[in-house]
């Protein structure tokens, strides 16, 4: 066999042997395993502190940040502060500078006293602050003040008097508007004629004067109008105790009053013509109907 023919098939043996050799060029796989991390989570729990809790207190502004302001605060936590709740509580904190109804100036003389509890008073038994203080120099020159001669009214029966409206317009001048009040002290008492009832007249939050008051009836469905009427009549009596239109109850007073201001004259009764004497204030018209001068 020639060379060229023994080196062919020497060529063709390696090529064989080449195919069933495993390739040295093959990938080798290498198995991994893998193994999950399990985490077990908590949610956080806190801790009460013993310290008490923190209050921010800023300062108030009308003011919109970003807005072009120059006196804008940008940043809160500059101008922030806190504050011991239970060092305001203590009191050791200041108060706002929140101006109170104390502070505040008011249209009437009067010292208003601070606000306390008047409402669980039982003004039907309690005489709670009677005579305990007496009143300001400025409520006492309004109370005790001379009354109008043009305020007096007088009825024909020569009786001379102060409108029930006239004593609430000087104790709404001298206590202020609510600054007073009429309590009942008993039930309405109502009789064949007339109605009756006792009130306590309360200014300040404490007892002045206890009167009762009365009113005429003619008519059953006139009750309403006559209970009102005794609430004004015992106003009235009440008022004597704070010196209101003091001179009505003077005689000498009286006497000058009707001698300046008043007449009397007869007048005839229009249905029945009877005659009987009447009393008037000089300025006022003559009597027309049913009297008739």
């Amino acid at each position: 066999m020639s060379a060229l023919t023994n080196n062919a098939h020497r060529l063709c043996l390696l090529g064989i042997k080449a195919v069933r050799q495993p390739s040295l060029t093959r990938p080798i796989l290498f198995s991994r395993t893998y193994a999950a991390s399990t985490r077990t989570w908590t949610p956080k729990t806190s801790t009460p502190s013993s310290s008490p809790p923190k209050v921010v207190k800023a300062a108030a502004s009308t003011s919109v940040a970003g807005a072009g302001n120059s006196g804008t605060t940008e940043n809160p936590s500059d101008t922030l502060e806190e504050i011991d709740v239970s060092e305001a509580m203590s009191g050791s904190v200041p108060l706002e500078a929140v101006p109170s109804s104390a502070s505040l100036s008011s249209p009437f003389p009067g010292d208003f006293t601070a606000a306390v509890d008047i409402g669980s008073t039982d003004w039907s038994t309690s005489y709670h602050g009677l005579s305990t203080q007496a009143f300001s120099k400025d409520i006492a020159n309004i109370l005790l003040a001379p009354v109008d001669d043009m305020d007096i009214e007088m009825k024909p029966d020569g009786l001379i008097y102060l409108p029930e409206i006239k004593y609430r317009r000087v104790l709404n001048k001298a206590f202020g508007p609510g600054g007073w009040g009429l309590a009942p002290r008993s039930e309405t008492n109502v009789g064949p004629k007339i109605v009756s009832r006792e009130y306590a007249l309360v200014c300040q939050g404490r007892l002045v004067a206890v009167s009762r008051g009365e009113q005429e009836y003619f008519d059953p469905s006139n009750i309403p109008t006559a209970t009102e009427g005794c609430k004004s009549n015992a106003l009235m009596r009440c008022c004597k105790d704070l010196g209101i239109a003091s001179e009505l109850w003077d005689p000498r007073f009286i006497r000058e009053f009707k001698a300046k201001y008043c007449v009397e004259v007869f007048a005839e009764h229009v249905p029945t013509k009877k005659k009987k004497k009447l009393w008037r204030r000089k300025d006022q018209p003559k009597f027309d109907y049913p009297w008739k001068e």
